[in-house]
């Protein structure tokens, strides 16, 4: 899922993290890019600078303290996680790790369990990042949702765990075998949150609190509306749950856990 973008799907094959994936459909038309949930280069770089602006800004002079070891590359001890050769500019591990610690602390309050968990997963998958994730993780909640109203069953296949997956398909099927169809509109979302992290093993599984503006109605085969108000703008609060395997080096995250929050 591009940050920002909407039209997307995945696939299972073994990719590098941020790398941009073609995918093709059945019948054999491109599809949509998918990157979920990737920093974009330009937003971490401005996102690294900000940061050596914090630290006093090492320049030039400081990089002449950089030091080549056998452990790679350091500034006065500390390991340099990246460098700008052109403007000097560096940042060691103490600067990236302070930036994310203090960015992490306006998702989840430092001490709080849930900050806790997204540190630990952190330091286990060094890709992960919350703030990405949450960009991925709202253009997916819209692309979900849409196709489940669509009836879209190939979008929903490549987002969604095989059980999940499996339990969206037997509703979609009833509501064909009724001759009904939905009319839906997706406005916006209001609200998104993390509410719940956990690393089981090698499986990361973090649940979204998302809060969204819709309007649905289900017609019948003649067009009567027999659920819903197609004028009435809804707002919906869903829980989900999305997994993805740390070890692996798919970047893609999928639906494990629905909930609907009354």
């Amino acid at each position: 899922v591009n940050e920002g973008g909407h039209n997307a799907a995945t696939n299972d094959s073994e990719t590098e993290y941020g790398e941009e994936i073609s995918i093709l459909e059945e019948d054999g038309i491109p599809g949509t890019p998918y990157k979920f949930p990737t920093p974009p280069p330009k937003t971490k770089l401005q996102r690294e600078l900000k940061l050596l602006e914090d630290h006093n800004g090492p320049g030039r002079e400081e990089s002449k303290h950089v030091d080549e070891g056998e452990g790679g590359r350091t500034l006065r001890g500390k390991k340099i996680v990246w460098q700008d050769y052109d403007s000097g500019l560096v940042v060691t591990e103490e600067m990236e790790a302070e930036e994310k610690a203090q960015r992490l602390e306006k998702i989840a309050p430092e001490g709080s369990p849930l900050n806790t968990a997204l540190t630990h997963l952190m330091s286990v998958d060094k890709s992960f990042d919350p703030d990405s994730f949450m960009n991925g993780a709202r253009s997916a909640y819209e692309m979900i949702v849409t196709a489940y109203a669509e009836g879209d069953r190939r979008t929903l296949k490549k987002l969604l765990a095989a059980d999940v997956f499996a339990g969206f398909t037997q509703a979609l099927d009833a509501r064909d075998d009724e001759g009904l169809r939905v009319e839906f509109t997706f406005i916006g979302i209001n609200k998104s949150s993390i509410v719940e992290a956990e690393l089981a093993g090698g499986e990361a599984q973090i649940t979204v609190r998302f809060v969204s503006s819709i309007t649905s109605c289900t017609k019948d085969d003649i067009g009567h509306v027999v659920e819903g108000d197609p004028n009435a703008v809804d707002e919906v609060t869903d829980i989900w749950t999305f997994a993805r395997d740390v070890t692996s080096r798919n970047p893609n995250w999928k639906l494990i856990g629905t909930e609907s929050a009354q």
